[in-house]
């Protein structure tokens, strides 16, 4: 088996690729369409004519919660806290940008007026996230006060369009402080031609974190340490997967954490809870067949995850082939459509 470092998913993507704004329609992507020997350029509202009658589409029906909250300390420095975890009633894990952090116990004073007292790390004592207790209902703060949290190469400050298109047509469970980004290019249109076409659909959910732009370090991929998010298979989605697989249906996943979600059931039998699965070549996919997903960053975890779906070869051919042909690229980018590479 071939060992892959770091340096096996790099590539060099120019600027002016990585959209900054959604397409006019969401269905209106783009779509390079893997599945077949050459790469083939569609528009996204073609997919439903590239599935078959049985097929299982399933969705990560988070919804992304306006979780990037800015205040400031008693000594008037500013500070920005992005939520990545609703702990209890009021109580949250966050992570915090500031000059200089402050000590445990200090009552933070946040813009909207509400406050933020520091309780500690999390999850434990060297965590990497900051536990706070807002002084009101946390999901309810942030709804009010929050920002949507862009990812860090989208540059402008969050508007009124990123607050409509930075969130799926079908999110149902807050949670989430980034989207599923290959959902977003999923409008009613689509969602009635599949229906029509005969492609079922089934649901999971996952909770996406900021470590999903955390970056790999290490040239040797087995010291990556993934981050931890929260996931749910339902019952309902569980039969679905198994009345597909009787009639010779195949699995499409929509996004990368649809995949995540699914292949961490598949492999600890439990339908909910945390998962950290890093997904890597080499790894035996038990579940999805298909995955429509999005253009990722280099050397990111998501560019082994499609590699270890679609093979690393094809994967870096058809990244080239999009490079040359002009695609946008990450989250407000177009998409593609790849096929689990022994069942090519």
């Amino acid at each position: 088996m071939t060992t892959y470092t770091l340096g096996d998913f790099d590539f060099a993507l120019p600027s002016e690729l990585i959209a900054q704004h959604p397409a006019a329609e969401r269905s209106s992507s783009r779509l390079l369409d893997g599945t077949g020997p050459q790469p083939a350029d569609r528009i996204f509202r073609d997919l439903p004519g590239l599935l078959a009658p049985g097929d299982l589409i399933v969705f990560n029906d988070t919804q992304v919660v306006k979780a990037r909250l800015f205040g400031g300390k008693p000594s008037g420095g500013r500070l920005e806290l992005l939520v990545e975890r609703v702990l209890g009633e009021r109580e949250v894990a966050a992570h915090m940008k500031v000059s200089r952090k402050p000590p445990v116990g200090t009552v933070l004073h946040m813009d909207g007026g509400f406050t933020a007292t520091l309780l500690g790390r999390w999850p434990d004592a060297d965590g990497p996230l900051f536990r706070l207790a807002f002084s009101d209902e946390p999901h309810d703060l942030m709804a009010r006060h929050g920002h949507v949290p862009l990812p860090p190469y989208i540059t402008h400050e969050d508007t009124a369009e990123d607050e409509r298109r930075y969130q799926t047509v079908f999110a149902a469970r807050p949670g989430a402080v980034a989207a599923p980004t290959a959902s977003l290019h999923f409008d009613q249109g689509v969602l009635d031609a599949l229906a029509e076409r005969g492609v079922q659909r089934a649901t999971v959910t996952l909770h996406v974190g900021a470590g999903t732009f955390q970056p790999v370090k290490t040239e040797d991929l087995a010291q990556h340490r993934m981050h931890s998010e929260w996931y749910e298979v339902p019952e309902a989605t569980q039969a679905a997967i198994q009345a597909a697989r009787a009639r010779g249906g195949r699995i499409v996943a929509a996004g990368t954490t649809t995949v995540r979600t699914l292949e961490s059931w598949a492999r600890s039998g439990q339908a909910s809870g945390d998962t950290d699965i890093f997904i890597t070549p080499g790894f035996d996919f038990q579940v999805v067949d298909l995955l429509v997903t999005n253009f990722h960053l280099p050397k990111s975890t998501l560019m082994m995850l499609v590699s270890a779906l679609a093979g690393h070869a094809k994967v870096m051919a058809l990244y080239r082939h999009a490079i040359a042909q002009r695609y946008r690229f990450f989250s407000y980018g177009d998409a593609m459509l790849l096929q689990r590479a022994e069942a090519a």
